[in-house]
C-alpha cells in the first residue's frame, strides 16, 4: 500500500513569468519515452509480479522502494509543469472573471500545446513534449529478475540524457529546479540498478557508469543536492520494510568517481522535501468555475467542522 504526504520532493523555486512552451518542454520528462510515468509504470508493475520475492529480498526491496520515490517524481514534474503554465505565485484570484465575449485568452492559440489549456486548464497530464499520450507499451516486466533489472538500468540511463536535454532547453528556474534534481536522483538510480547486477550476476556494470557522462557538479540546481551527500542516499519510503536495500547500497560501496566522495547510505523514510505551491485560480478559464466565490465559503466552512 502507499502513503501519501502533502509536500513535494524537492522544494521549487516558484515561476518568474507564465510560459506554457516551457511547460510543454518539461511536460516531456512527464510522458515522453524516458519520463516518470515510464520509470513509475515499469517499476511498479515489476514490483507487483515480482517472483519469489521473499528468497530475493534485497532485489524486491530495491524495485519496491525506488518506485515510491518514482511516483513522487511523477508529482514533482507535474507541478512544475503546472506552476509554468500558472506563472509567478499570488494568493489573488481572478476578480470576477473577465468578459469572455472578447477572447481574453486569444494568446493562448500560438502555444505549442494548445490542448493543455483548453483540455486540462493549464494543468499537467501524462503525455510528452508534443502532446502525444504515454502508454502501457512503455512497460517491461518480464518476470525475469537479471533482464528486468538491465531493462531499469538502460532505462534510468536514458532518463538522465532526456533530462539533460530538457535542461537545457530551459531558463525559468522552475523547470531548471527540477530537472536538477531530477539528474542528481536519476543517477542514484542507475547506481543502484547496476550494483544489484554486480551482485546477482558478477558483471560489474558499475565501470560503465556514469552513462551518459553528465557532470553533475557543472549543474547549478544539481549542487546543492551533491552537497547534501542526495547522490549517496537511497531511501526507504517505509518506515518498516525494504531496509534489505542495504544489502545492495552499502557495504562500503562508494559514490561514483565523478561525484563527490562518500559511502553510500540507506536513509529510512524518505526525504523532508518541500512545500506544494498554491495555482492561482481563473474564474474566466472556469478554473475552478466562472464565479468560485460561492465554493470558497463551503470550502471554508468545511475546513472549519474537520478543525
Amino acid at each position: 500500500m502507499f502513503m501519501r504526504v502533502d509536500k513535494l520532493q524537492a522544494a521549487l523555486p516558484a515561476p518568474k513569468k507564465k510560459d506554457p512552451n516551457a511547460a510543454a518542454a518539461l511536460q516531456e520528462l512527464l510522458g515522453g519515452k524516458y519520463g516518470e510515468m515510464s520509470t513509475l509504470g515499469n517499476y511498479l508493475f515489476q514490483s507487483f509480479n515480482f517472483r519469489s520475492k521473499s528468497k530475493l529480498r534485497p532485489f524486491y526491496s530495491l524495485v519496491a522502494s525506488i518506485t515510491a520515490e518514482e511516483l513522487g517524481h511523477v508529482e514533482l514534474v507535474s507541478n512544475g509543469v503546472a506552476m509554468l503554465n500558472n506563472g509567478p505565485d499570488s494568493d489573488a484570484d481572478e476578480a470576477g472573471g473577465a468578459d469572455i465575449s472578447k477572447s481574453p485568452f486569444e494568446a493562448m492559440q500560438d502555444i505549442r500545446s494548445f490542448a493543455s489549456f483548453a483540455s486540462h486548464g493549464g494543468g499537467s497530464v501524462p503525455v510528452n513534449s508534443n502532446s502525444m499520450s504515454w502508454n502501457a507499451d512503455m512497460v517491461t516486466t518480464t518476470g525475469n529478475v537479471v533482464v528486468d533489472l538491465l531493462h531499469n538500468f538502460h532505462l534510468e540511463c536514458g532518463a538522465r540524457l532526456h533530462k539533460l536535454r530538457v535542461y537545457e532547453t530551459l531558463s525559468d528556474p522552475t523547470g531548471r529546479e527540477v530537472c536538477g534534481y531530477l539528474l542528481v536522483r536519476g543517477s542514484v538510480h542507475a547506481h543502484a540498478y547496476a550494483l544489484a547486477l554486480k551482485q546477482i550476476t558478477g558483471a560489474d556494470i558499475t565501470k560503465v557508469l556514469p552513462t551518459p557522462n553528465i557532470p553533475l557538479s557543472k549543474i547549478p540546481e544539481c549542487q546543492k543536492y551533491l552537497d547534501e551527500g542526495s547522490h549517496r542516499r537511497l531511501y526507504t519510503w517505509s518506515p518498516e520494510d525494504y531496509k534489505e536495500i542495504a544489502g545492495l547500497w552499502g557495504n562500503g560501496e562508494q559514490a561514483l568517481p565523478t561525484d563527490p566522495p562518500g559511502e553510500l547510505e540507506v536513509v529510512d523514510g524518505m526525504p523532508e522535501g518541500g512545500k506544494i505551491h498554491q495555482l492561482t485560480g481563473v474564474p474566466s478559464a472556469f478554473t475552478p468555475d466562472y464565479a468560485p466565490e460561492e465554493m470558497f465559503e463551503v470550502a471554508a466552512k468545511l475546513t472549519k467542522m474537520a478543525r
